[in-house]
């Protein structure tokens, strides 16, 4: 069975729960970092499937190849300011655990979609 929209792939499912984790944990963040660090977790976590759709939409497998690297460099960007969010006393050592998780979850998809359009 074919793929014929982004939305049914798995990866991007889990991205748009990542973005729904992350909302929900930066809302308790302090107000003084609403423009900071919490808005910048936020952009970072929509990059993860936004970036998905985007190479799916993309007509050479190379281009879709290239989304998928910087959806998987997000996941690390977000998993940095997880850390940092942490280590603020933003949010417990328990959800950056389940924030972590999901992370390398989705990291791990990522990477197999990569190989699968390698070929």
């Amino acid at each position: 069975m074919r793929v014929t929209s982004y939305k049914e792939l798995e990866v991007w499912k889990k991205g748009i729960e990542i973005v729904d984790l992350v909302y929900a944990l930066t809302k308790r963040f302090p107000t003084d970092e609403r423009y900071g660090l919490a808005a910048h977790m936020q952009r970072t976590a929509l990059s993860i499937p936004s970036n998905i759709a985007e190479g799916f939409a993309r007509q050479y497998t190379k281009e879709y190849q290239q989304f998928c690297y910087i959806a998987l460099g997000s996941c690390a960007e977000l998993e940095t300011q997880g850390v940092v969010a942490m280590r603020r006393h933003y949010m417990s050592s328990q959800e950056f655990a389940q924030l972590e998780e999901w992370i390398n979850h989705e990291s791990r998809m990522l990477m197999n979609l990569i190989k699968r359009l390698k070929g």
